[in-house]
């Protein structure tokens, strides 16, 4: 009888502490970042695609119409509340001369054409990728994300998450002026 009451008891116990540890663990990680990051695009080169404008939905677009020059291609959407956060950024950079191509991550056209509209278009061209097609080929995990891509077409960096001016100055900045230069050495240091 005295082993039943124990047995029934451990019984218990397992699953309080197996809750109390599941507890334990979500408090402990409670406003830390994710230190989770997917770079298996990286080296290589961005997908063949034909997407249409988000302008403009008659026009497709392909590889061939994007820049022969180092650039960033930028994952958004008007849904996407840190793509709002780092669109100033963005206006920023385009007004320095930094190339940007947009793509428009399953998004509804209209409400992207007016969010463009309203907050300004930082973009030499805007992809639509209503489905999430080219994202799923770049093993996107949400948006913002964005890509240096040299004037070859190959990815250098995949930054996951929103674009911040200490993420530019420290990380990204750095490395597409490496990969502007053809520097191999400095690429393989500074695009991580």
């Amino acid at each position: 009888m005295v082993a039943k009451s124990k047995f029934k008891s451990i019984i218990f116990i397992i699953p309080l502490l197996i809750f109390l540890g599941v507890v334990l663990f979500l408090f402990l990680r409670v406003n830390k970042p994710a230190q989770i990051a997917i770079n298996t695009a990286t080296n290589q080169p961005l997908p063949a695609f034909e997407l249409a404008n988000l302008e403009d939905e008659k026009l497709m677009i392909n590889n061939g119409n994007l820049p022969n020059e180092a650039y960033l291609l930028n994952f958004w959407g008007s849904w996407c509340i840190a793509c709002s956060r780092e669109h100033p950024l963005l206006m920023s950079l385009k007004n320095d001369g930094i190339k940007i191509v947009g793509v428009n991550y399953k998004d509804a056209p209209e409400f992207a054409k007016q969010y463009l509209q309203d907050e300004g278009n930082p973009y030499l061209l805007n992809i639509k990728d209503e489905e999430g097609d080219l994202g799923m080929d770049l093993g996107l995990t949400g948006a913002p994300e964005t890509f240096v891509v040299d004037d070859k077409g190959v990815i250098k960096q995949h930054i996951v998450g929103e674009i911040t001016s200490e993420k530019w100055q420290t990380s990204i900045e750095p490395c597409l002026t490496a990969v502007q230069k053809r520097d191999e050495n400095q690429i393989a240091e500074l695009c991580q």
